[in-house]
Parts: C-alpha cells; sequence; structure tokens
C-alpha cells in the first residue's frame, strides 16, 4: 500500500518541486510484483514530471517554432530514448560511481551549466525559419538530444527519484518498467510542447518577433539553471 504524501525529494543536483511518495511497501516495487497502485503513482510522477517546463520543454518549444514539428521529430525521438536508456543503466549500476564519488555530482553539475548556457545562446541566435531551412540554423539531431539528457540535471533528478522511489531494488524488471511507463508518458508530453511552439510559428514570421521569441525561450532556459545554482 503507497503510503501518504510525506515530503519531497531533491536530488544532489537540486531540481526541487517534484512531489514522490516515499514511505512505500517496497515489495510492490520489485518488478516482478508491481502494483497496481504504486504502478497509477507512477505514471502520475511521470506525467508531471515530463509535462512540467524544464531544459528539454523548452528546447522543444523553440524548435516547434524555428523548425516545425516535423523536423523536430528526431529531437523528440532522441530526448524519449536518450532518458529511458539513462534511466535504465543509473539504476542498473551508475548511481554507485556517484554514490561513492560525490565530486562527481559537481562535475555533473558545472557540465549542465556550461552546456546549458551554450544552447540558451544558440536558442537565442537561432536563425529565422526561411534562413534555417536554407542552413542558417538546424533542429537537434537525434544523437544530440540522447547525449544531452547526461547533462541535464532536471532529467537526473526525475531519473534518481524515480529509482530510488519506485525501483530500490534496482531490478532489471523494475527498471524495464520504469523505462516503458516514461517512455509511453513522456512522448505525447514533449509532443505537446513541440506543436505548442509550431502553433506559435505563424505568429512569429516577423523577424524582430522571432528575435524576441528566442530570447525568451533562451532566458527561461538560463533561468531553469537556478534549481541546479542555488543547491547545497
Amino acid at each position: 500500500m503507497v503510503a501518504e504524501l510525506r515530503s519531497y525529494c531533491v536530488s544532489p543536483l537540486g531540481w526541487p518541486g517534484i512531489p514522490v511518495k516515499h514511505d512505500i511497501d517496497y515489495l510492490g516495487a520489485t518488478g516482478e510484483n508491481m502494483t497496481y497502485e504504486l504502478l497509477t503513482a507512477l505514471g502520475v510522477f511521470a506525467f508531471v514530471a515530463s509535462i512540467t517546463p524544464g531544459p528539454n520543454n523548452l528546447m522543444l518549444m523553440a524548435s516547434g517554432a524555428n523548425f516545425g514539428y516535423l523536423r523536430s521529430i528526431p529531437h523528440m525521438a532522441g530526448v524519449v530514448v536518450g532518458f529511458t536508456t539513462m534511466l535504465f543503466l543509473v539504476g542498473l549500476g551508475l548511481i554507485r560511481v556517484f554514490d561513492s564519488v560525490p565530486f562527481s555530482y559537481t562535475v555533473l553539475k558545472v557540465l549542465s551549466v556550461v552546456y546549458l548556457v551554450y544552447l540558451a545562446w544558440r536558442i537565442a541566435t537561432a536563425a529565422a525559419p526561411g534562413e534555417a531551412s536554407e542552413g542558417g540554423g538546424k533542429p537537434f539531431t537525434f544523437m544530440q538530444a540522447v547525449l544531452f539528457q547526461w547533462v541535464n540535471p532536471k532529467a537526473w533528478t526525475i531519473g534518481l527519484t524515480a529509482i530510488t522511489v519506485y525501483a530500490p531494488t534496482r531490478s532489471v524488471a523494475a527498471l524495464l518498467i520504469l523505462m516503458v511507463t516514461f517512455g509511453a508518458v513522456t512522448l505525447p508530453s514533449i509532443s505537446l510542447w513541440t506543436l505548442i511552439g509550431q502553433q506559435l510559428r505563424n505568429l512569429l514570421t516577423n523577424k524582430l518577433r522571432l528575435r524576441v521569441f528566442n530570447g525568451v525561450m533562451a532566458a527561461l532556459l538560463i533561468v531553469s539553471l537556478y534549481p541546479v545554482l542555488t543547491a547545497t
């Protein structure tokens, strides 16, 4: 039986605001004996985590506005495959590396900040849609999106929280359930953000409007670093 919500779980990277249930009958989280109640709680957690603003969603919204939905599909696919793969590998054993080498969290934090600032700059200086199609700018590739998950602070927070709370035994079966659940929930969530961006594209045919929009998206991406920078 899943107990009442009692506290918030914040990863070492410091991304707060994602409520999770701590007091769990862990027998139901082994994978082989995953209860319906626990699976439902996992689904809700995955939905809230994937639909709320974060680096992936902000970048996909900007991609939809600048390049359209179809050209952003490799980016979306990379997010889903990259995150679920990271979730599985971290659960299998990579998490022990961070536990045994605490300094690695600091290294990851620095890499995350530097790369997100670079991506914010790319968004802010993105070319207009017409110019982008002529080589002035390109959407994220599948592999770029896959690799980005490893320096995405929100992805790490969600992943570590999901493993700790919903797959504490770290069995292959439990981790596969996490992968399938997050994959099924994340794809429609990020698709919605991309579609919103594409709809905004019709209003951004003016270069000045597009520049302002990209500037706002870049600023929001920088703001998303606040939990990382203020984490103790």
